[in-house]
């Protein structure tokens, strides 16, 4: 049951996260995503054979107990820059909507568990399954933050960047952000990996805001 509670929590994360994608770029003018069926709660038009399946096994390993980052991708929304009207403002904001709308769903099932679900209350049951949810939400929210392409970080780092700085930083991330993130995942540090020092921290502090009682990575 465990299981399969991990499993709904992570194709809600990811559906929710690549669909706020697909909205933020139709709402900023880019008919791409819709056109091409990715402004849809259905999470198989978000699955990726390679990503998707990987990131699915290390959810699966999680839930049962052993300590791995769940790291994966699901099909890239794609976009066209020509229909934005500020092309590299617009794209940091299409980037920023997929983990702010996992932050968001996070928050608010925080909230229901605080506030709804009391000691007296029979929803209180039933308040451990929310957990799952919250948990992979702050994750992928949180990982995919990183500024280093191909994550969404890397795009809104240099939508925040002066024009020059952006270009160079864009085109370094092109060619080395997947080695970098590589090296990043892989354990070089006691037995750790670089990612899990820098992010782990962060991820324990907002689960703690969350759900009392934290830390739980």
């Amino acid at each position: 049951m465990t299981i399969i509670i991990w499993l709904l929590a992570f194709a809600v994360a990811i559906t929710i996260h690549e669909a706020a994608h697909a909205w933020m770029a139709d709402r900023l003018g880019d008919p791409t995503p819709r056109i091409m069926g990715r402004l849809s709660l259905n999470p198989l038009v978000h699955y990726d054979p390679i990503g998707t399946t990987l990131l699915l096994v290390l959810v699966i390993l999680r839930s049962i107990g052993i300590p791995v980052i769940p790291f994966g991708w699901a099909k890239p929304v794609r976009f066209d820059p020509y229909n934005l009207a500020n092309p590299r403002r617009d794209a940091a904001l299409i980037s920023l909507a997929g983990p702010a709308a996992n932050l968001l769903l996070a928050t608010v099932l925080a909230l229901f568990l605080r506030f709804l679900a009391t000691p007296f209350s029979p929803l209180s049951y039933f308040s451990a399954i929310f957990y799952p949810f919250i948990i992979l939400n702050v994750v992928l929210a949180i990982f995919n933050l990183l500024p280093i392409h191909p994550l969404d970080g890397g795009k809104v780092l240099v939508g925040l960047l002066p024009k020059n700085t952006a270009h160079e930083v864009d085109m370094f991330m092109s060619r080395y952000g997947i080695l970098i993130l590589f090296l990043l995942i892989f354990p070089t540090v006691g037995g750790a990996s670089l990612v899990s020092i820098i992010i782990f921290p962060l991820m324990n502090i907002v689960l703690s805001f969350l759900i009392p009682g934290s830390p739980i990575l």
